[in-house]
């Protein structure tokens, strides 16, 4: 089967130029400068690798619309793999908890086994049309985690795992009193929260420590990538690299990227991050990581659609990167953190995950989606 696409922007791993692409039984078989009489006309618009996306929260929400509705998993599935696509990401891992630590009822055993073996199903009979797979992302502090893991790390669709601590105070939540005056907010009394804080902590005590250990063995045993989340001093960084993580996601000051960067793990950030300006947490900015050299690959985290967003934001001011490099952040540079070296890039041989994008004002319209070098959206 063969499919060209000619007078296209094509962006390639170094540089973007007016051209042409020939696809040939789902690979790039030809890229050519220049114009063609052959395929179908871009009229100028960009050809970019489709998105790889290595953390996005978006299959739970299909599954419970609503809380405490669920819907039936296979149809959620459907439904989240053609969101992905209107957006452009042809390469997902959908990011879900082992171990509990809050009340959420998409992340109890039978629920999370429904979930993964409806996407499983919708995957096997051909229902999928993006390249689907699992992020297990592994709550240090949970009693319960190593039963869960233990039960789902052989999942045949698992192709990454992180380290989590949501413990308040450090991490993502370590401005302990904007996190304590939310629990108040939520109805709890001072002496509630402070209880709850006690509890949370001495949970973090005895379990953190012997299950980080736990999650890095099961990795390596299975050869699977290993992500450290969340890292905030010297000291979160090493240890995790130390346990083999090579992937350091959502760091949240400049210094863990900066070691990050140091011990050789690559550096991802939020989307949401970059494009509404900040963490919601009050974090370190993605804006600032990219200023300072230290910024890898985004992550769509909970919005699929700021990943193709971001990659032109980052050819605009402040940033002013080339388009080549910007796209790279959304494609080549994540595939790579996961090991996906056959996709990422328009080169020959690589698979045939394109994007047709054109641009209304500074907002990227997806147009087109190819996934091994057929139609999706």
């Amino acid at each position: 089967m063969e499919l060209a696409f000619r007078n296209a922007r094509v962006v390639t791993g170094d540089e973007d130029f007016i051209g042409s692409v020939l696809v040939r039984d789902g690979v790039v078989a030809e890229v050519s400068r220049g114009p063609s009489e052959v395929g179908e006309d871009f009229e100028g618009d960009v050809l970019m690798p489709g998105v790889v996306d290595l953390h996005t929260d978006s299959l739970e929400k299909h599954y419970f619309p609503r809380p405490n509705i669920d819907w039936n998993p296979v149809s959620a599935a459907v439904t989240h793999d053609g969101c992905g696509l209107s957006v452009g990401v042809t390469t997902v891992l959908n990011s879900l908890t082992l171990g509990s630590f809050n009340a959420s009822a998409a992340r109890n055993t039978d629920n999370l086994k429904r979930l993964v073996d409806g996407l499983h199903q919708a995957r096997s009979q051909g229902m999928l049309r993006a390249d689907h797979r699992i992020h297990w992302r592994c709550e240090t502090t949970a009693d319960d985690l190593r039963g869960r893991l233990d039960i789902m790390a052989d999942h045949p669709m698992t192709s990454l795992f992180s380290l989590m601590d949501h413990t308040p105070g450090q991490r993502q939540y370590r401005n302990l009193e904007k996190h304590l005056a939310n629990w108040q907010a939520g109805g709890m009394t001072e002496a509630t929260a402070l209880d709850r804080l006690a509890q949370v902590r001495e949970r973090q005590a005895r379990n953190a420590d012997v299950n980080r250990r736990h999650v890095a063995q099961v990795a390596t045993d299975r050869r699977i990538p290993l992500a450290s989340h969340d890292d905030e001093s010297l000291a979160h960084v090493d240890e995790a690299a130390d346990l083999g993580a090579t992937v350091a996601e959502f760091p949240v000051t400049a210094e863990a990227a900066r070691r990050a960067r140091e011990r050789g793990m690559v550096v991802v950030m939020g989307g949401p991050n970059l494009i509404r300006g900040g963490s919601y947490s009050g974090n370190v900015p993605a804006a600032e990581l990219a200023q300072a050299d230290l910024l890898d690959a985004f992550a769509s985290d909970y919005v699929p659609r700021s990943l193709v967003e971001c990659a032109f934001a980052m050819t605009r001011e402040p940033f002013g990167w080339s388009l080549a490099q910007a796209v790279a952040l959304v494609t080549a540079g994540p595939a790579r953190a996961v090991g996906l070296d056959d996709r990422g890039e328009i080169a020959p041989g690589r698979r045939a995950d394109l994007l047709r994008v054109r641009l209304a004002g500074d907002l990227p319209l997806v147009r087109g989606v190819w996934t091994e070098g057929r139609r999706a959206a």
